[in-house]
């Protein structure tokens, strides 16, 4: 004798701004074994999302140089510009140059604003 266990599905929110796309993943995945779509506003376990954020995140990290990206990840960690300057071996001229770059590219009023907007866009993760 076997006994099965019988799990709930998994509830997979679909949220894309695309309705064609949307409509494509609906048909997909509504026959997947052990998956339930959700229903208009149900929270589900996993989410699939597509926006325009999404694509604006793309953008925004492409106007980004490589240096940049550093120093908005040493950022995130609290670093400060001494600390920041001596990792990547820079001047701390030039590191207060890229932070002034990034507030202004985010549009951010300071040093944590610019690092709650790079996680919000996806351009860094914790």
């Amino acid at each position: 004798m076997t006994s099965e266990v019988v799990s709930e599905p998994i509830v997979l929110a679909i949220r894309v701004d695309d309705p064609i796309l949307a409509d494509r993943l609906t048909a997909v995945l509504s026959d997947v074994p052990g998956v339930r779509l959700a229903r208009v506003n149900e929270a589900g376990d996993v989410a699939v999302v597509s926006s325009q954020r999404a694509q604006q995140a793309t953008e925004q990290d492409a106007a980004l140089t490589p240096r940049e990206i550093q120093v908005l990840c040493l950022l995130a960690e609290g670093a400060s510009n001494k600390s920041i300057a001596r990792r990547l071996g820079i001047s701390v001229h030039t590191v207060k140059f890229h932070v002034a770059s990034l507030l202004d590219k985010f549009e951010a009023i300071g040093r944590t604003d610019a690092v709650a907007h790079a996680l919000r866009l996806g351009v860094i993760e914790l």
